[in-house]
């Protein structure tokens, strides 16, 4: 009965040891959904947002949260890194030991036959809680990274989105300066054949036609490269279409440079994951000193006797002993145990010294992004207040100089190229105002204060016909 016993607790003991609890499902997906809603996308379903022509920025922001695999990817290292905690704070697994003699020992009360023991290590004060700290701040870290990469999948989709809406732009400009340069084509040709030109005037027409068109193909071909640039952040195959982006936000914000810089150090993901693991390996450094004092390990067992032989037979015959146990390790490698404490304070000095670099890179970075922003706002208001005017005005008085004979078909032409070219710019500078906004906000880590949000309608052209 007793050797059943031992063995029932034993087939216990393997049997919880053995349960694990199995999950297939993704958490990433149900987390996605209820964070980066959308108007397009179903709240309450799992459907996937769907893009068409009527998707904005937002909604293939919302896509691409849901789709991106590196960005799932930094999600379930985040999550792997909580899990973590529990595992580090906890004591070690007991040990469970079963002896079976096969040379039965003779005891005065009967044979030894089996021995069932017990026993569970205890660390030294403060090390468990130090194992937690450490998993907890690398935890964090990892939270903090999957931020980061957030941030930076976003700042890669509106990157791509405000180029393809400058290609959209770009090929309805060229496509519309190409028409007035061949009805220009067509007046010359006319006022070829009653000799009020001259055929030259034809000649060029003709070949500012062609370099237009050369033009055209030329951005026409981009928006297979440009597609894939996009379909590839939203975690779509390359070819697939997508529809042309009509609109670009322009954001009117409200900042200062030394404002930016400030959020910037206060707020930046990837630094404060930085300072999270430079805690982390402050903690380590607390735990490799711990390592100098021993560890404690407690147990039972348990000694199953049989009854004695030889006819003595004992008041106490067959009766099965008990016995604690207590044992402790010895830390007496020092040189090993000194190591591993110069070990962490390396690690933790090298981890302060990155995250200083890493402040003095973000610093430079962001002084550039400011200068880029602030440039192609500069641009954004230049040209729309008064190049494009005055480009316009241009070209109604060499249009109206050509006809009175006052001013020649390549005076012409080269105002109509001009104005061609400051379209074109304007629209350039509208996109990388809004390329450098997306950045400045990855930089800083946290959305900038709006003014007045508006969005940039695709803007009308509005040149004069010949």
């Amino acid at each position: 009965m007793k050797s059943m016993f031992v063995i029932a607790v034993l087939g216990v003991a393997m049997f919880v040891a053995g349960c694990t609890t199995q999950n297939s499902e993704r958490p990433f997906a149900k987390y996605a959904r209820d964070e980066y809603r959308s108007d397009y996308a179903h709240p309450q379903t799992s459907v996937s947002i769907e893009l068409n022509e009527n998707s904005g920025l937002n909604a293939y922001l919302a896509y691409a949260a849901q789709h991106n695999p590196g960005l799932e990817g930094a999600f379930n290292r985040w999550k792997a890194a909580v899990e973590r905690i529990p595992q580090k704070k906890s004591l070690p697994d007991p040990r469970l030991t079963y002896r079976y003699y096969i040379s039965e020992i003779e005891t005065r009360v009967g044979p030894m036959r089996q021995t069932l023991g017990l026993s569970q290590t205890f660390p030294w004060l403060g090390k468990l809680e130090l194992h937690g700290d450490v998993a907890a701040e690398l935890a964090k870290a990892q939270r903090l990274r999957f931020e980061a990469a957030r941030l930076k999948l976003f700042y890669e989709v509106k990157n791509a989105y405000c180029e393809y809406y400058y290609l959209w732009r770009s090929i309805a400009i060229v496509k519309e300066n190409l028409q007035l340069v061949q009805r220009m084509e067509q007046v010359a040709r006319t006022r070829y054949k009653t000799a009020t030109t001259s055929h030259p005037d034809v000649i060029r027409a003709q070949v500012e036609i062609g370099k237009l068109e050369d033009r055209l193909k030329s951005l026409q071909h981009l928006r297979k490269p440009i597609m894939a640039k996009l379909n590839a952040a939203l975690n779509r195959p390359p070819a697939t279409e997508l529809p042309w982006a009509t609109e670009l936000p322009q954001e009117q914000v409200s900042f200062t440079d030394e404002q930016m810089l400030t959020w910037a150090s206060e707020s930046n993901p990837e630094l404060k994951a930085m300072d999270a693991e430079t805690a982390a390996a402050r903690y380590r450094t607390e735990l490799a000193k711990k390592n100098y004092y021993p560890d404690v390990t407690l147990g039972v067992d348990y000694t199953d006797i049989g009854n004695s032989t030889g006819g003595r037979n004992p008041s106490d015959d067959g009766k099965d002993a008990l016995a604690v146990m207590a044992s402790i390790n010895l830390p007496i490698w020092y040189n090993k145990l000194s190591a591993g404490v110069r070990e962490a304070r390396y690690r933790h000095w090298a981890a302060t010294l990155n995250r200083h670099q890493r402040a003095n890179d973000l610093n430079s970075t962001l002084r550039l992004a400011l200068y880029h922003f602030h440039d192609a706002q500069r641009k954004v208001g230049l040209y729309r207040d008064t190049l494009l005017p005055k480009a316009t005005e241009s070209v109604v008085v060499s249009e109206t100089a050509f006809r009175t004979g006052k001013a020649s078909f390549t005076d012409l032409l080269d105002t109509q190229r001009l104005f061609l070219e400051f379209e074109l710019a304007a629209e350039r500078a509208l996109a990388n105002r809004a390329q450098r906004l997306a950045e400045l906000e990855m930089l800083v880590g946290k959305p900038i204060p709006l003014a007045t949000p508006t969005t940039q309608k695709a803007l009308p052209i509005d040149a004069p016909k010949p």
